[in-house]
């Protein structure tokens, strides 16, 4: 088969982001004005690619994001496996190291490899991967889709790259991300390696 190329890119801002707010898999949140100005930009640097798929998760900030591309009548399919981690009862609240020592907490945990650990209510990192893992052997089985774009959520990105890429979870930090950051990864029908990391340059602001 040719080499497979995908596009991942984490949904543009919403004001939950700036308000430092958990949004998790419960929360539908909608892009705000930036998110939306993020968008347009990413969509003006890569409209003339020929995506042959636009996949996403179930949540709107994740569909406004590609909304060009879908107004160009691009096939589109939204899968719940590319939803965000639930981060149970913790959705909706504002985080800080003061505030909530569980949520850091657990975090430690993960990166310690306790990648079963979730917050009340919530998914575990091991929960994410199951529930990824059906879509990306869907992709994988898609070879006639030579030209795909993803967009999901940052800690669900994180585990999806460490699947692809065959790290453990508790690597997954090792992967950052921004709103409306780029990942190009590049599939072989048999490997799946990171072409271009973190890539945020269609986001600068016009000369």
């Amino acid at each position: 088969m040719s080499v497979k190329k995908i596009y991942l890119i984490r949904h543009g801002q919403t004001d939950f982001n700036v308000a430092g707010i958990v949004q998790g898999s419960g929360v539908d949140s909608r892009l705000n004005e930036a998110g939306h100005r993020q968008a347009a930009r990413f969509f003006a640097a890569y409209k003339h690619l020929p995506f042959d798929k636009v996949y996403t998760s179930t949540l709107q900030r994740t569909h406004q994001s590609v909304q060009g591309f879908l107004d160009l009548g691009l096939p589109h399919e939204q899968h719940a496996g590319l939803n965000e981690i639930s981060w149970g009862a913790r959705e909706g609240t504002r985080i800080t190291a003061e505030e909530d020592e569980e949520y850091y907490r657990v975090l430690r945990q993960w990166h310690q490899g306790q990648t079963t650990a979730r917050l009340p209510g919530g998914e575990s990192p091991d929960e994410v991967a199951a529930r990824q893992r059906p879509f990306i052997d869907l992709m994988a089985a898609r070879p006639e889709e030579e030209n795909i774009l993803v967009c999901m959520h940052g800690r669900a990105m994180r585990v999806l790259l460490c699947q692809l890429l065959n790290y453990p979870l508790s690597h997954m930090d090792a992967f950052e991300h921004r709103n409306l950051c780029l990942y190009k990864v590049h599939y072989t029908g048999t490997l799946f390696s990171v072409r271009s990391f973190l890539d945020v340059q269609h986001l600068q602001e016009p000369a």
